[in-house]
């Protein structure tokens, strides 16, 4: 087994090619950059053929050989917006994505083996694989994680779960120093999807000779390092702040941390109030092209760091970033990108969009007033609200005409497709909105023409989003908030910074609350708007998602449909035969549908970003999905600079 089926028919994405060759070159010469050529010969680095893999991994361009030299810029938007790094460096897990996202491929594994049971994963490593640094990269790496933090209550007083299968954290068993098994209580069917995604690069993220300085198992002196440390408190507080996390600034802020990267931080890394952030290439990067240059060829990242999306808007429209979609990929800039294309020697990128509906409306089927909660819960009334919106006025007004009336579900050509949940109820008819609310007992009005409740209040739903991020979704609820007026439904709607949206949903505090739906192209990895299972995200039941996670100990027991779909799902995870956790998830598809917990507004309109004219290798359009992580999978460490 050396591939895994993820619910997602093959992309066909123009001019994006496999650019992966299984085998090593043939015996040849390997190749660098200039400016490795150059430590090399003043006996600052050995020699690249020291440096690489026995077998390095082989890509294939897609356009073509690239030449070396330059420097990609982009920018990050304030202090904490560390994912646009991970995104333009890459997820170097065991596994990744092949560049159309329509498989899982071997990355830092050279290959693996599942056991017929699909429990036990071995992977086996590249021999002469190194760090940054020029350290082995082996097995002991991965025992390190599994063994000294992963099972260490002091770092993780609860393991994470995408490690955690029938309650019992994962094992590791060292084969040699470049096999290792990775074992599980029962079958996990997508635990190589999982590693593909940016949150489980933990198994090869920390390196052993590095990071164990921080670890009391061995160093006995590390309370000193600790109180000699400003605002760390114990070990596992010292640990992650100079050897990072998967998604967190300070994974980038550490010159000194040994990293799998292409590119790797310098001085001028990611910490408070920096104004710009610079990384240069790994000498010891793993990957060489099919004429046996090592990668990358671009030799350094820039990124500036601005404030707010609108002064990235204007470095973009100004020829001052090379490729970039993150915060500046709304449909609404398409047209000022397109004015300003020749005069900043740029042209539009295309990001299909992995996203289901560009705006859901997540009813709180928890909600912590009875009256509000019977109402939400039927579901009649949520057809009649449903019917009452006139989805084309809305695509046309906002979405500039980009788009269809939707529900949510994965979007029509994925092979889990299911129309009822993404077409049911979308026709406007408020005459049949009316019809249902009046028969559901809300047939009595105020003197303005507004539904009363059964306690005599008006059926007013409060909503809040996020403006300054989402201008278009206060929009579209002001044209929604419109066409209730005419079934007799109130809607008042405010702007909050998100901190706010989140402790608001979060304290089950919300009447509904709005966000783009996933699960257009991704619908296994983001299913939280079928399935409570996401703690900041599955907005439709936070307590059915606390439930869940907490083994039924805290928050509130789900409904019945809801409590039959998770147990689905958890054999789903564990299925190993692809075909059977595809019909598993159909069927999670159809009760949602059944249900019909929440309403959406517009299939979600493919994205827009920028690519410098001159920069090579760089696809003409890519998915845009936060599992993928774009542009990561389609590889970076291959574009360069046309001379």
């Amino acid at each position: 087994m050396t591939m895994l089926w993820r619910g997602l028919r093959p992309l066909t994405i123009a001019g994006m090619a496999a650019g992966l060759m299984a085998g090593p070159l043939a015996a040849q010469e390997y190749s660098e950059a200039p400016m490795l050529a150059d430590m090399v010969a003043a006996g600052d680095l050995p020699a690249v053929t020291e440096r690489l893999p026995d077998s390095p991994e082989v890509i294939e361009p897609l356009e073509s050989i690239g030449t070396y030299g330059g420097k990609l810029r982009r920018v990050l938007g304030g202090s904490n917006d560390h994912n646009s790094i991970l995104r333009i460096v890459g997820p170097q897990g065991l596994t990744r994505w092949n560049p159309d996202f329509s498989e899982v491929i071997p990355n830092v594994a050279e290959s693996w083996e599942v056991n017929d049971e699909g429990s036990e994963f071995t992977f086996h490593l590249r021999e002469g694989m190194k760090w940054s640094d020029g350290t082995p990269f082996t097995a002991d790496d991965i025992m390190f994680f599994v063994d000294d933090l992963l099972h260490n209550e002091e770092f993780y007083p609860n393991a994470p779960a995408r490690f955690v299968v029938s309650g019992e954290t994962m094992t590791a068993e060292k084969i040699d120093d470049h096999t290792v098994t990775l074992k599980f209580a029962s079958p996990y069917g997508t635990f190589l999807t999982e590693l593909a995604t940016p949150l489980a690069q933990e198994p090869v993220i920390w390196a052993k000779h590095y990071c164990s300085q921080f670890h009391p198992a061995y160093n006995d002196d590390v309370q000193t390092m600790v109180d000699e440390t400003e605002a760390v408190e114990d070990w596992a507080a010292l640990f992650r702040l100079k050897c990072g996390e998967v998604e967190a600034p300070n994974r980038w802020s550490n010159p000194e941390r040994p990293t799998l990267d292409p590119w790797v931080a310098t001085e001028d890394a990611y910490t408070a109030g920096a104004t710009q952030v610079v990384m240069t290439r790994n000498p010891y990067f793993w990957q060489v092209d099919t004429e046996g240059n090592q990668l990358p060829y671009i030799d350094t990242l820039e990124m500036n760091v601005a404030q707010d999306n609108q002064a990235i808007v204007l470095e973009a429209i100004a020829g001052n970033i090379d490729m970039q979609r993150r915060r500046i990929d709304v449909l609404a800039n398409k047209p000022v990108f397109a004015e300003n294309a020749e005069k900043g020697d740029y042209h539009i990128l295309d990001v299909i969009n992995s996203l289901s509906n560009a705006m859901a409306i997540h009813f709180n089927h928890t909600h912590k007033d009875p009256v509000m909660r019977e109402l939400i819960r039927n579901k009649d009334v949520r057809i009649a609200l449903s019917l009452g919106i006139d989805r084309e006025e809305i695509i046309d007004i906002v979405y500039q005409g980009q788009g269809e009336p939707w529900q949510i579900g994965p979007r029509p050509d994925n092979v889990l497709y299911n129309e009822q949940l993404g077409r049911q109820y979308t026709e406007y008819d408020p005459d049949r909105a009316n019809e249902l609310l009046d028969a559901a007992g809300f047939d009595q009005r105020d003197g303005e023409g507004y539904r009363l409740l059964p306690n005599g209040e008006r059926f007013t739903f409060d909503v809040q989003y996020t403006g300054i991020e989402q201008p278009d979704w206060g929009d579209a609820l002001e044209i929604i908030a419109q066409q209730w007026e005419d079934i007799g439904v109130d809607l008042n709607i405010s702007s909050v910074e998100r901190s706010i949206y989140y402790s608001r949903g979060e304290a089950n505090e919300h009447d509904f609350m709005v966000w783009g739906a996933p699960g257009g192209l991704d619908p296994t990895l983001s299913p939280r708007d079928v399935l409570a299972v996401h703690p900041q995200a599955s907005w439709f039941a936070i307590p059915w998602t606390r439930w869940y996670l907490s083994g039924g100990e805290q928050g509130e027991e789900p409904s019945e449909s809801m409590k039959k779909r998770l147990e689905l799902y958890e054999a789903f995870k564990a299925e190993a035969d692809q075909a059977k956790a595809a019909d598993i998830f159909r069927e999670i598809h159809q009760m949602a549908a059944d249900e019909f917990e929440i309403i959406g507004i517009s299939l979600a309109p493919n994205l827009v970003g920028v690519v410098k004219n001159g920069l090579a290798n760089v696809p003409g359009s890519i998915p845009g999905s936060w599992m993928y992580p774009d542009p990561a999978p389609t590889l970076p460490q291959t574009w360069y600079w046309e001379k």
